[in-house]
C-alpha cells in the first residue's frame, strides 16, 4: 500500500532564524579567509587611520571644506571594506550573512537587541568615563603636571576648547550643520554601524579567534586593539579609548551571538555624538 506523500511542515516566518547551515559551523571553526586577505584588510584600515591621522595634525587640524563630499567618501569607503570581507568569506565557501551570527527575524527578538544595544551604550559611556578619568589621572602621574581645568576669569569651570584636542576637532568637523547634512549623518552612521560591526566583531573578530585555534580572548583583544587603530585621527587618547569600547562590543557580539544589538548601539552612539556636537555648535558652545 502506498502512503501519501508526507508535507513538510513549515515554520512560522516570524520565528525564522538566520543561522549557519551545518557545513558553514565546520567552516567556522577554520579561518574565514585567506591569511592574505586579512593582512591586505588590516593594512588598508591602518593606512587609512595613518593618513586621518597627518590630515589632522598642526594647530588646527585639518578644515573640512565640503562636510556632504565627507560622508560619500566615507559611505564608498565602507561599502568597499564590505565587498572585500564579501570576496574572503566567498573564497572560503561562506556567505557574507553568515557573518552576522544567528539571528531571529521576529518583532520581538529584534525589540529585545534594540533594548540591550540601548542599556548597552548607557552601560559602556559610563565604562568609558571612568577609563577616560583613569587615563588623565595617569597621564597627570607620569608627566608631573596637574589635571589641567579650564576656567574663567573668575575661576568657574568651563568647557574644554575643541581646537585643543585632536579628537575634539575631528568630531567638530564632521557634525552636520544643516537639515541636508543631517540627513546624510543618520544614513551615514546606520551604515558604518553595519559595516564596522561586520568587519571588526564579525570578520576580523572570527578569524582572530580561529588563529587562536578557538581562543575567544585572543579574538575579542586583537580585534578591539585593531578598531582602536583605525581611528588615529582622534589622537592617542582616543584610539586607546575606541580599543577598549571595541571590546566591549566584541563581548556584546558573543553574548548575543549576533551583530545586531552592537549594529544598533553602534549606528545611535555615532548619530547621536555627531547630532550632539552639531546642537552645541550651533549654540557657540564648541
Amino acid at each position: 500500500m502506498e502512503l501519501p506523500n508526507e508535507q513538510p511542515m513549515v515554520a512560522d516566518p516570524s520565528q525564522q532564524l538566520v543561522d549557519f547551515t551545518p557545513e558553514q559551523r565546520e567552516l567556522r571553526r577554520a579561518p574565514i579567509a585567506p591569511v592574505w586577505h586579512t593582512v591586505l584588510l588590516i593594512a588598508v584600515i591602518i593606512s587609512v587611520s595613518a593618513l586621518g591621522f597627518m590630515r589632522h595634525t598642526g594647530p588646527h587640524g585639518a578644515v573640512v571644506v565640503n562636510r556632504l563630499h565627507t560622508y560619500g567618501t566615507t559611505a564608498i569607503l565602507e561599502l568597499v571594506l564590505i565587498g572585500w570581507v564579501a570576496l574572503g568569506v566567498k573564497i572560503r565557501g561562506l556567505r557574507l550573512r553568515s557573518l552576522f551570527g544567528k539571528v531571529s527575524i521576529s518583532v520581538k527578538a529584534i525589540l529585545v537587541d534594540f533594548g540591550i544595544a540601548i542599556v548597552f551604550w548607557i552601560l559602556s559611556m559610563m565604562a568609558l568615563a571612568t577609563v577616560a578619568m583613569m587615563w588623565i589621572s595617569i597621564e597627570s602621574w607620569i608627566t608631573h603636571k596637574p589635571i589641567p581645568i579650564q576656567t574663567d576669569r573668575s575661576g568657574t569651570p568651563t568647557m574644554p576648547n575643541p581646537r585643543d584636542d585632536r579628537a575634539a576637532k575631528a568630531v567638530v568637523q564632521l557634525a552636520p550643520q544643516n537639515a541636508k547634512e543631517v540627513a546624510c549623518w543618520l544614513l551615514l552612521c546606520a551604515l558604518v554601524g553595519v559595516a564596522e560591526e561586520l568587519v571588526f566583531r564579525g570578520y576580523l573578530q572570527t578569524q582572530f579567534t580561529a588563529w587562536a585555534k578557538g581562543a575567544a580572548a585572543a579574538g575579542v583583544v586583537f580585534s578591539a586593539m585593531t578598531f582602536g587603530a583605525a581611528h588615529g585621527y582622534e589622537g592617542a587618547r582616543a584610539m586607546f579609548m575606541l580599543t577598549v569600547f571595541g571590546a566591549f562590543f566584541s563581548l556584546l557580539a558573543l553574548f548575543r551571538r549576533n551583530l545586531r544589538a552592537g549594529i544598533f548601539a553602534h549606528s545611535w552612539h555615532d548619530a547621536v555624538a555627531g547630532l550632539a556636537v552639531a546642537l552645541l555648535h550651533s549654540r557657540h558652545v564648541l
